[in-house]
């Protein structure tokens, strides 16, 4: 064995010794670069998710108010829907009972019709003005039930107006 071999091996050990230590410290200072960035990366994603978060929070409470406002208007549209109903079976109620009688007005100046109507016995009161004929009560009847569905229609149009309104101004 040759006298340098064992100082050769000895420098040679401590050569991969230093490049290991070099190694060791580049490990540690990566390590903590890596560290640093996955704190700030970390602090992002809470931003971010703290930022999505609030803007539910602020969508939703936009949908409860807009479905509160929605329901209001829907009770309101009902309300005056009940009441119309009610309005026109006390009037068909009326009819029935011939305490209330539907009558139109004539045309005193039309001749092309060649018949005439004659006027209705005015019950219950003095009507001055224009000749009136009494309608039929069955018919009656039919044209009130024509008129409701009329004012059930729109009654349900504006409602189907006010929430196309609601909605869109909501957006």
């Amino acid at each position: 064995m040759n006298a340098a071999a064992p100082k050769m091996a000895l420098a040679g050990v401590l050569v991969l010794l230093a490049v290991g230590g070099t190694w060791k410290v580049q490990d540690l200072r990566y390590g903590k670069q890596l560290a640093e960035q996955a704190a700030l990366h970390l602090g992002d994603l809470t931003a971010i998710s703290n930022a999505a978060a609030d803007q539910v929070r602020i969508e939703l409470d936009k949908r409860l108010a807009l479905e509160q406002r929605l329901a209001a208007s829907d009770q309101t549209h009902h309300q005056v829907l009940t009441n119309v109903q009610k309005d026109q079976a006390r009037l068909r109620d009326r009819l029935a009972t011939a305490d209330l009688r539907l009558s139109v007005l004539l045309d005193a100046t039309d001749s092309a019709g060649g018949c005439s109507v004659p006027a209705g016995s005015q019950a219950g009161g003095v009507v001055h003005g224009a000749a009136r004929a009494r309608i039929d009560p069955a018919h009656a009847q039919r044209i009130i039930e024509i008129t409701g569905d009329g004012d059930e229609g729109l009654i349900a149009l504006a409602a189907c107006q006010a929430y196309v309104k609601e909605v869109s101004a909501s957006k």
